[in-house]
Order: C-alpha cells, then sequence, then structure tokens
C-alpha cells in the first residue's frame, strides 16, 4: 500500500493574484454578505432557499439554471433570499462514484485536481459577475476553503463531517453563515457541540500555519434526516422534530439560534419529487409555532434543469449526474408557492 505524490496544489493566494476578483464583483459579494447575514441576525424576515444540483458537474448547464434562478429571485425579492447551490466536492458513501468539480472538471474525463481548483474558481466568479449571486458549497476539505472564501455566500458541513475538529475550528474562522449538518445517526447533540464549537474562538493548525479564530456567531443547524440501525430514513423535518430542536437549542444558549431545514437526503428517502410536500409541511409547522417560525431561516432543496439523475455519459444536459433533484419546472412553481404561503 502506498501514495503517489503526483503534483503539488497552487497555493490559494498564488490562484487569488493570478485571478483577481474585480471591484464591482467585491462589491455585489459585500452587498450579499450583509443580505445573508441579516437573515441570521433576526433583521431580516426574508426565507432562504438553499436551492440547486446536487452536485455542479458542468459549467455552461450551472449557469443556465443561476440564470433562471436569478429571474426567479426577482419576482420573489420581497421575500424570498435564494442562496444557489455549487456543490463542487461531494463525499461519498463508499468512496465511489463522481466526487466532484473539484477532482473532475469534466466528469467523463480522468481527475485534475489542479485545473479543478481553476474550473471551481471560475465557476462562483461567473455566478457573482453575471447574476449578483455568491453562493453555496459544501466544506468537504477544510484546507481548501481558502481557494473560495472570498467569493463564497455560505458553506454547509456535511453529515459525515460534522464531528470533524478541523471542520469545527476552521468554520469558527469564517465570517459567513455557516451550516452543520446532524450526522447520519441522527444525533441533535453531536450537531449542537459543533455548533458550539463553531461560536467560539480557538488557536489551531490550518495549512501548516498556527492561527486564532474568533469566532462564529452565524453558525447553525441544518436538518437532513437520518438513518436507523436497519439502513432506514428517519426524517426530522416534522413539527415534533422542530419543536424538539427548538428546547434542546434554546437550552444551549447559542448566539442566533437558526436552522436551515433540507427537504431531500433521508428526510424524503431521496424521492426528490417529495421535496415539495416536505417544504409546504415546514411552512404549515411554521404558522402554527412563533418558536419555530422564528428558529427556521428557510430550506434547502435539490433541483436542477431537469428532473431525475442519469448515469455520468448520458450526455442529458441539465440533469444530475449524483442524488435526483427536481426539475425546472416544479423547481419554479415551488418557489413561487412558498413566496405565496409565507
Amino acid at each position: 500500500m502506498s501514495m503517489d505524490f503526483r503534483a503539488r496544489l497552487p497555493y490559494p493566494k498564488d490562484i487569488k493574484e493570478q485571478y483577481p476578483l474585480s471591484s464591482e464583483i467585491v462589491e455585489k459579494k459585500n452587498k450579499r454578505d450583509v443580505e445573508i447575514k441579516q437573515v441570521f441576525l433576526g433583521e431580516s424576515n426574508k426565507f432562504i432557499l438553499v436551492i440547486g444540483p446536487c452536485s455542479a458537474d458542468n459549467e455552461e448547464a450551472v449557469m443556465d439554471y443561476i440564470h433562471r434562478l436569478k429571474v426567479l429571485q426577482d419576482k420573489v425579492a420581497d421575500k424570498v433570499l435564494i442562496i444557489p447551490r455549487i456543490y463542487t466536492n461531494k463525499p461519498r458513501t463508499t468512496g465511489e462514484g463522481y466526487k466532484g468539480m473539484l477532482h473532475q472538471p469534466d466528469p467523463n474525463q480522468k481527475p485534475d485536481p489542479i485545473k479543478g481548483v481553476l474550473a471551481i474558481r471560475n465557476l462562483h466568479t461567473r455566478a457573482i459577475a453575471e447574476t449578483g449571486f455568491s453562493c453555496a458549497d459544501e466544506m468537504l476539505y477544510p484546507e481548501n476553503y481558502r481557494y473560495l472564501d472570498d467569493l463564497l455566500g455560505y458553506v454547509a458541513i456535511g453529515a459525515r463531517s460534522v464531528e470533524n475538529q478541523q471542520h469545527r475550528l476552521v468554520a469558527s474562522g469564517m465570517n459567513i453563515p455557516v451550516g452543520m449538518k446532524n450526522p447520519t445517526s441522527g444525533d441533535y447533540t453531536v450537531m449542537l457541540n459543533s455548533i458550539t464549537a463553531a461560536q467560539h474562538a480557538h488557536d489551531f493548525i490550518y495549512r501548516g500555519w498556527d492561527v486564532s479564530s474568533s469566532g462564529n456567531e452565524l453558525s447553525h443547524a441544518i436538518l437532513r434526516g437520518s438513518v436507523n440501525k436497519h439502513g432506514q430514513a428517519i426524517p426530522n423535518y416534522h413539527y415534533e422534530d422542530l419543536i424538539r430542536l427548538y428546547d434542546l437549542y434554546s437550552a444551549k444558549k447559542l448566539k442566533n439560534m437558526a436552522v436551515i431545514v433540507d427537504t431531500n437526503h433521508s428526510n424524503s428517502n431521496k424521492q426528490y419529487l417529495e421535496q415539495t410536500r416536505i417544504a409546504k409541511e415546514i411552512l404549515h409547522s411554521m404558522r402554527h409555532s412563533k418558536d419555530i417560525n422564528g428558529m427556521v431561516k428557510g430550506l434547502m432543496i435539490e433541483s436542477y434543469i431537469e428532473d431525475g439523475a442519469q448515469k455520468i455519459g448520458e450526455g442529458i444536459y441539465g440533469k444530475s449526474i449524483t442524488d435526483p433533484c427536481l426539475g425546472w419546472e416544479k423547481t419554479e412553481k415551488l418557489v413561487l408557492d412558498i413566496a405565496d404561503l409565507l
């Protein structure tokens, strides 16, 4: 058993110097940061939708989708704040399958992380430049956050990473909202401990440096359902689940209590069409509880241009090559319905 060290990735500082952001992009990013933070600080009543493909697999299809979202955002701007998902590195349950654009900018070609770093930075840059959207990505590799830290508007830490010390400590040094998913076991305590760690200051080692963080008061919960010992999906988006989270969250006395509810994954048992019903049930719970209404800041929805999913190589434009997603027609209707129901 051995590892072959093929090539050193460029330093984030060098990438940023080689591909600098224009002053216009920086201004758009700063404006978006304020809008998103205001929701988590309780200064805005807008409802967040972290929405988009399970994985960003094709630059043109993703940008086509995000331009459609921009038109939709303008229609619901008084009530809804859309944060597009551009998920460029994907955790794999068994280690097999497409690991995201960071590894393979072209899913049909061999992995090339150096090209991948440039591809994901370019995609996030295009999103801001062309639509004004700063987007969400999952932090699978904490050491790679620096490649995108001047572009991202939101970061999610996944169910398999949420117990990891490095993820928690790096989150404590971010200045944007970071969502901590409940682990696949469903244990709320693990998720709340992760939020606690991220909200506090730390001294730790990062990318070979001795660093200190000041704590991230915008770290918060993401409910994504769980799996029991028999492999059965157990949802946690119901009224009773949200009340339980509120009670546990309150006891922790954490800053800016907030949750984003994931409508797919184990909450839907990966039945992607159920996302529409689940989203509306959560809104119903919000109407029936002041506590839930104050805590739930938004939803996470997996959506793309075409319904469902395909295998790599089938070549259907705008159709997911990882988890199945809602197609555009259903997505547009759902977002408009959410705005009407708020």
